[in-house]
């Protein structure tokens, strides 16, 4: 039976939508987000046809990257729905150990606490 993958997130559908619209490529997808940049914001800079000074959006995602960074692209390029599937996975390992970790506990005899100890008020005389 195949597992059924799961829907990307909304943030993550966003980039996943913007790749298509601005034709990015998985690198300066990765690029754009290093660098804290905004799926629904891409438009705006992505107009270099009306302003002609402007760089398209790729060259320009890839100059800025190369500043702040200084290199030319990431290490491990990943694209959304490979990094989805991976998050995914790391989710279900921890909540599997979580799981462990609770029948764990629950068959580990505690000490009682308390027992038949009559607490005394030290204030009242």
């Amino acid at each position: 039976m195949a597992k059924k993958t799961k829907k990307p997130t909304q943030k993550m559908q966003a980039w996943i939508e913007a790749r298509k619209r601005h034709h990015l490529s998985h690198a300066q997808v990765q690029m754009a987000r290093e660098l804290g940049m905004n799926p629904a914001k891409l438009g705006k800079i992505d107009n270099h046809k009306q302003e002609p000074w402007k760089l398209p959006l790729p060259q320009f995602i890839e100059e800025l990257y190369s500043k702040r960074f200084g290199k030319s692209s990431p290490e491990a390029v990943l694209s959304i729905e490979e990094r989805c599937r991976r998050d995914a996975a790391k989710k279900e390992e921890g909540r599997i150990a979580r799981q462990l970790a609770v029948d764990g506990a629950t068959h580990v005899k505690l000490p009682a606490v308390g027992g038949n100890k009559v607490l005394v008020n030290p204030h009242q005389g």
